[in-house]
Formats: C-alpha cells, sequence, structure tokens
C-alpha cells in the first residue's frame, strides 16, 4: 500500500530543500515527502568550494534547517534514498527500498551529475568530483604544504578548487584542454585573462592544450598523463562540467532537451509533475527564452516559482541569471545574459582590483559584473537590458544609480 502524500519532491538538495520550506510559508497544509539520494538534510551546496574547503568547516554548519523542523512542519523526510522510477498514470512514486509514495503532485529537483573521464587509471584513489558534502570533506583531507594537486578544467568549481587548495599550500596546475583562458566561453577573452592572471600571480600553474589520456599510480594517482606531457599529482580534482540527471523525467516519458522542458511556472509535461534547479530548463519570460541554469540563486527561485503554482499562486520565472564567486582575494557577483562575444566596458581601474564590468550589444547592457565593489546589485541589476552608451557605462563621475 502506497503511502499518500499531497506533494512528493524528488531531489534534497538546495532545490528540494527550499520549495519545501516555500511550501509551508505559502499555507500549504497537505503532507509533503522530501526524498533524497544524499544522506544528509538539505544544505547550502556552494558553502562547500568556499567555507568548507577553505576554512575546514563542518558541511552540517551549512544545513538549510535543522533536522528536527522537518517532522515540526509535518516534512516526511527520505534521506539516503533514491528514486528508481515514477508512474504517472497510477500516480506513485518508487522508492529504492521497494516503499511506494502516491502524489498529487511531484517536485523533481534531480540537480546535475558531474562529468568524469572513461580513461585508464579513473579507478585509483584520490580522484574526485566536487558535488556533495562527501566529497568536499574527502578533497579538503588531502590539502597540506606541498600536496601536488590537479585540476582538471578551468571553470567556475574548478578554479575554486584550485583557489582553496592553493590557499593551503598546495602546488596546484590546472589542466586545461583548450589555449583559451578559464571563464571565456562566458566571459570572453579579455575577463578570462583577468582570472587566469590571477591565479598565476597566486601561483597557481596552467597546463594547456592539454586532453586527459590516463591516470597513472598504484592504489593512489601518482600522476595524470595529458597529450600535453604529465602532471604529478597527489590529488586529482575533475571539474568538466556536469549533465542535468534526467534519467527519472526520460524514463517517466516527461519532455526533455537539455534538461526537463518547463514552462514559466516550473510545469513540465504532465501537469501534475514539476521540475526545478540544474535540471529545469525553463521558459523565462523577461528574456522570452528558455534558460536552463546551475547556480544556486536559480534553484531557490524556481523552488519558491513551484511552490506558488503548487499553492495556486501566479509567481513565474522572470528574472536575470545571476551567480558569483570567491577566489583568492577577488569576490565577484554577475547578473544578466552576457555573450562572449559582446562589447567589455570596464568602469574602473582593473589593476586595483576592484572594478565593475558591462557586457554590451547593440548599445544595449547584457550583463554586468562587480568585483570587489559591492552594494551595487539593485543598481546593476535593474541596468540590464537598458541602453546606455559605452561612453557612459565607463565614466566613473556619473554614479551607477543615474546610468
Amino acid at each position: 500500500m502506497a503511502e499518500e502524500f499531497g506533494t512528493v519532491v524528488i531531489g534534497a538538495g538546495l532545490a528540494g530543500g527550499t520549495v519545501v520550506e516555500s511550501l509551508r510559508d505559502a499555507g500549504y497544509t497537505a503532507q509533503i515527502a522530501l526524498v533524497g539520494a544524499d544522506p544528509a538534510a538539505p544544505y547550502y551546496r556552494p558553502d562547500l568550494s568556499k567555507k568548507v574547503m577553505i576554512e575546514g568547516s563542518d558541511p552540517a554548519d551549512s544545513a538549510l534547517r535543522g533536522e528536527d523542523w522537518y517532522p515540526a512542519h509535518d516534512v516526511s523526510t527520505f534521506f539516503g534514498t533514491s528514486v528508481p522510477s515514477i508512474d504517472r498514470e497510477a500516480q506513485t512514486v518508487a522508492l529504492d527500498d521497494g516503499r511506494e509514495l502516491s502524489y498529487g503532485q511531484v517536485i523533481l529537483a534531480t540537480g546535475a551529475v558531474p562529468r568524469t573521464f572513461d580513461v585508464p587509471g579513473a579507478q585509483l584513489g584520490n580522484i574526485h568530483t566536487l558535488r556533495d558534502a562527501g566529497d568536499a570533506v574527502a578533497i579538503r583531507s588531502q590539502f597540506g604544504d606541498g600536496k601536488k594537486v590537479a585540476v582538471i578544467g578551468g571553470g567556475w568549481i574548478g578554479l575554486e578548487v584550485a583557489a582553496a587548495a592553493k590557499s593551503h599550500g598546495c602546488d596546484v596546475t590546472v589542466v586545461l584542454h583548450t589555449d583559451a583562458p578559464p571563464f571565456s566561453s562566458v566571459l570572453g577573452q579579455e575577463l578570462g585573462e583577468y582570472f587566469e592572471d590571477l591565479h598565476r600571480k597566486n601561483g597557481v600553474n596552467f597546463l594547456k592544450n592539454a586532453d586527459t589520456t590516463a591516470f597513472t599510480g598504484g592504489s593512489a594517482v601518482e600522476a595524470v598523463e595529458t597529450s600535453a606531457g604529465s602532471v604529478p599529482a597527489d590529488l586529482v580534482v575533475i571539474g568538466i562540467g556536469a549533465d542535468p540527471a534526467i534519467d527519472l523525467a526520460s524514463s517517466a516519458g516527461l519532455s526533455t532537451e537539455n534538461g526537463v522542458i518547463v514552462d514559466e511556472q516550473m510545469r513540465t509535461s504532465d501537469g501534475n509533475v514539476l521540475a526545478i534547479g540544474d535540471i529545469a530548463n525553463a521558459q523565462n519570460t523577461l528574456l522570452g527564452e528558455r534558460l536552463r541554469v546551475e547556480h544556486w540563486d536559480n534553484s531557490v527561485r524556481q523552488a519558491e516559482v513551484a511552490a506558488s503554482t503548487i499553492s495556486g499562486g501566479t509567481k513565474s520565472y522572470d528574472w536575470q541569471p545571476y551567480f558569483y564567486t570567491d577566489q583568492f582575494d577577488l569576490g565577484m557577483e554577475y547578473v544578466g545574459h552576457g555573450a562572449p562575444e559582446d562589447d567589455v566596458v570596464i568602469r574602473g581601474d582593473k589593476s586595483s582590483g576592484e572594478f565593475i564590468v558591462f557586457w554590451h550589444r547593440d548599445g544595449t547592457v547584457t550583463a554586468a559584473m562587480n568585483v570587489n565593489v559591492w552594494d551595487y546589485g539593485d543598481e546593476l541589476r535593474a541596468l540590464i537590458g537598458k541602453a546606455v552608451t559605452a561612453d557612459r557605462l565607463a565614466d566613473e563621475q556619473v554614479p551607477v544609480g543615474e546610468l
């Protein structure tokens, strides 16, 4: 006999944890089930590459809510439990322990799966991806003076790990498969070079045009073999991106393409099934196009939209993408949806480490980034989509709020 629930949330990450809380905040009174493969209650994942790796904090300190919050709010939790299938006709969810949960609505928040390498030696010890608290603790435990750390990939996770490892005295090499600077596919050449220079000045090495071909060692990794040479390594962190975890959605017959297709209110092709967070390829009403964004801000906001949808509200996906990073002494926030080929306008002096960047296309601001300059978030967000000349954007005599 299936246990009966009004809403079953599959995925107990930031998105899943937030949607449960948002449902209760919205006055939703039906029974809720929160199912997650991670044995821990939902926690704030951005802390993994920041507080956990740099400060050595306990991942439990990053929990969204204490474990007693869930029973106190009539939320049945199934942590450390995976979902092999959904029967949409019967409206039931199968758990890996044989139990079944019936639902009025189900919310998919299954996140993304880090990519790995299918090369010789991939099974050796001390080769990691970073996705959950266990990964962060395992990686952090290998840091130390003189430890050789190879980071494969130049994305946000990869360079945040590189910065954390370097802060603990490790000898860090970032392996890139092209000659392009990190982040250039998002920020463009100039800003990509700025981040690469930041890492080089802090002692991080880069090996470019290097395809990873194998890992070598005894029981644990000792080197990364690449097309550009061998990189000694006591620890390897693979940061080459992630793919949306859509197998469950696909097997349930939902529409998928670069994620799970959802409308502006997070509904899938089945009106009783919603999808949020990393897996949601959602219709953005502000930009008039579909976006799939892998970032905590998007997960939180989409969770609030899904809760509104189920509770009879009117919230929709109507905001600009946002993300941030902290690396060495650099903190930055980015808002908008620019393209690497957009014109770049710098407000301030990059060499000072404190400046604002605008991406500009056909006279219109497409994105903005503040670097070690704070309290401008709302003003920068308000400029996206506005027609402002490049000269005016760069003119520090014109207050940001008056642009």
